[in-house]
């Protein structure tokens, strides 16, 4: 479907690396459809017993692809995006992400779906949905006021302004922050501590944390998008993403 998406089995992890370094690995719905894939495929698997979310050195996501997405509008809530963003919410494994560089978007919300987070000290985390004229997805409207507190997502999510990594750590929006160079080592570490704990337990444990939410999440992820899409409509937004594109600053009347 698409090589930006690299998965491979090992130790019984499976690593799933986003590997579009020449834009700055932001995802279009092939690769939303490749990572939902990828998820299935660690899910299905038995030598599986957690699974690794990363990109490379300095990069993690600038978020939407903007060309793709306005070429690709989310239709409905079998959009490839809202695939792989329902795998992640109901995945059964262990998830780990490292974080290296800027998580954009998406790039950030996906992390409030994930069971641990590592991030390198070159991280940094934006939802910028208002400053582009539309709302947050992901579920992110309720999941990160569970994971930062209320008045910290608001915050991030009404101004869009980047959180650096020490501030995510304060803020338990990463778990644990190391140099860069011992990112990729402290992940694969934390990994495998997941899977090496029983498979039983942990399912039920990580069942116990997050099912009485899924409702929840289910009906953020419908809202959001009803309200993205109808925003995406109005004059703000479309300033926005021209002026995203123009590479200048919008007019917003």
């Amino acid at each position: 479907m698409t090589d930006a998406i690299v998965t491979e089995n090992r130790d019984a992890i499976l690593r799933i690396e986003m590997r579009r370094p020449e834009r700055k690995n932001a995802l279009t719905q092939a690769m939303y459809s490749a990572l939902a894939a990828a998820l299935d495929q660690g899910e299905a698997d038995a030598s599986v017993r957690a699974m690794l979310i990363h990109g490379q050195p300095g990069m993690f996501t600038a978020g939407n692809d903007v060309k793709d997405f306005l070429e690709n509008p989310k239709k409905d809530l079998d959009a490839p995006v809202f695939q792989f963003l329902r795998r992640l919410i109901r995945a059964r494994k262990p998830i780990v992400a490292a974080v290296s560089g800027n998580a954009v978007g998406v790039g950030t919300t996906m992390l409030l779906h994930c069971d641990y987070v590592v991030a390198d000290e070159s991280a940094r985390f934006a939802v910028p949905f208002t400053s582009l004229g539309v709302c947050p997805e992901a579920a992110s409207s309720v999941s990160l006021a569970l994971v930062i507190g209320w008045r910290r997502a608001s915050e991030m999510l009404m101004l869009g302004q980047p959180v650096d990594a020490a501030t995510a750590l304060d803020w338990g929006l990463v778990n644990r922050v190391v140099p860069a160079a011992e990112l990729a080592a402290a992940a694969a570490t934390q990994a495998r501590a997941f899977a090496a704990q029983p498979v039983q337990a942990m399912r039920a444990t990580k069942a116990l944390l997050r099912d009485r939410l899924l409702p929840i999440y289910e009906k953020a992820l419908a809202d959001e998008a009803g309200e993205f899409g109808r925003l995406l409509q109005t004059p703000d937004s479309q300033e926005a993403f021209r002026a995203f594109l123009e590479k200048r600053a919008p007019k917003f009347e």
